[in-house]
């Protein structure tokens, strides 16, 4: 979802940087939680947290953080000695988006969803928070989310894979996962819906049209 950009640390301002990531980490957690008020399916990144957590029992913000531990570990199992160990803060940020993602669930537990132009407006807002998050976490230049990690991981150990097609595929994994694990366990599909492909071919784009903007105000933020 975010760009490559994000790999190598980016020196100076260290704790602005922090801040930045930690804003932007609440601002997707809160997209996540719009999306999955909307009912119309989650972006495929939290699908498989979303179906899991109907199957275990657990929170969304609890299945995430696990999910993300996960990729961390897959991380280091495909990088080995060429694992960048800076990137375990994978797994403080991880258990920071799921708290927020918790934390937003309940802060908007009181809005109503009655129709489906509701849903649709849920989704939508969903999809730019994400979108607005994600740009921040690359702007903070400190650290890739697990997943994004997983994603370069693969590209670093398959140089002649591009980025952006190994993410789809990813993606697409994570959403057929998602359905199956549905299917086998609740008799129904759950978290996926046309929100998840609004979100697949949205977030994307609305990322490309924060980045002059959001660079902007990081930079000012920074200086």
């Amino acid at each position: 979802m975010a760009d490559a950009e994000a790999v190598f640390p980016k020196k100076g301002h260290l704790a602005s940087r922090v801040l930045i990531l930690c804003i932007g980490l609440s601002i997707m957690a809160f997209g996540v939680a719009f999306s999955i008020k909307s009912d119309l399916g989650t972006s495929p990144i939290s699908t498989l947290p979303y179906v899991t957590s109907l199957v275990f029992g657990l929170s969304v913000g609890s299945t995430t953080i696990i999910m993300n531990i996960f990729f961390v570990l897959l991380q280091i199992l495909i990088l080995r000695k060429n694992y960048d160990w800076i990137q375990l803060l994978q797994i403080p940020a991880a258990m920071l988006f799921g708290a927020m993602i918790d934390l937003a669930g309940f802060a908007i537990r009181s809005f109503s969803c009655t129709s489906y132009a509701s849903a649709c407006a849920y989704c939508l807002i969903g999809i730019i928070l994400i979108a607005l998050g994600i740009r921040l976490e690359v702007e903070a230049g400190l650290i890739t989310t697990a997943g994004e990690g997983i994603v370069l991981a693969i590209c670093k150990l398959k140089s002649k894979l591009k980025f952006g097609n190994v993410k789809i595929c990813f993606d697409l994994t994570l959403v057929l996962t998602s359905l199956i694990v549905s299917i086998l366990f609740l008799s129904s599909i759950q978290g996926i819906r046309e929100g998840t492909a609004a979100a697949a071919v949205f977030v994307g784009l609305f990322t490309k049209i924060l980045k002059d903007p959001v660079k902007k105000t990081v930079s000012v933020f920074l200086q």
